[in-house]
């Protein structure tokens, strides 16, 4: 293509104003995109206008229920394996049911591992 001559060399469509122009064919320069045609509509504003379905002070005290729940779970991995852990599970449930899902699996999690390590592991050290 570049060592072919062409017969219009005034058409450049590096200049702004000639792009959109036809050429000496009749046609014009660019293809026309239909796809948003098809595409399903989009809107971009769906979460600004959403009040959260959470209160607030609701999922703040489910938090600190959680990290309490947390701590306990924590300590029982060390001190008072039953007692401590139970504690840190109760909390992590009632963590779970004010809104601190995440805090309160993992005082879950926790304290039941620290339960079976202190019912079944630990008696034989």
């Amino acid at each position: 293509m570049a060592d072919q001559e062409r017969d219009y060399e005034d058409y450049d469509l590096r200049y702004s104003e000639q792009i959109g122009e036809k050429n000496q064919s009749g046609a014009a320069d660019y293809k026309e995109e239909t796809s948003a045609e098809l595409a399903a509509p989009i809107s971009f504003d769906r979460g600004l206008d959403r009040v959260d379905e959470r209160d607030t002070e609701t999922a703040v005290a489910g938090r600190g229920v959680g990290f309490a729940a947390l701590a306990l779970s924590i300590i029982s991995l060390f001190v008072l394996p039953i007692l401590f852990g139970a504690t840190g599970i109760v909390l992590g449930f009632v963590a779970r049911r004010r809104g601190a899902s995440s805090v309160g699996s993992w005082a879950i999690g926790i304290g039941a591992v620290s339960i079976i390590v202190g019912m079944f592991i630990l008696p034989f050290f």
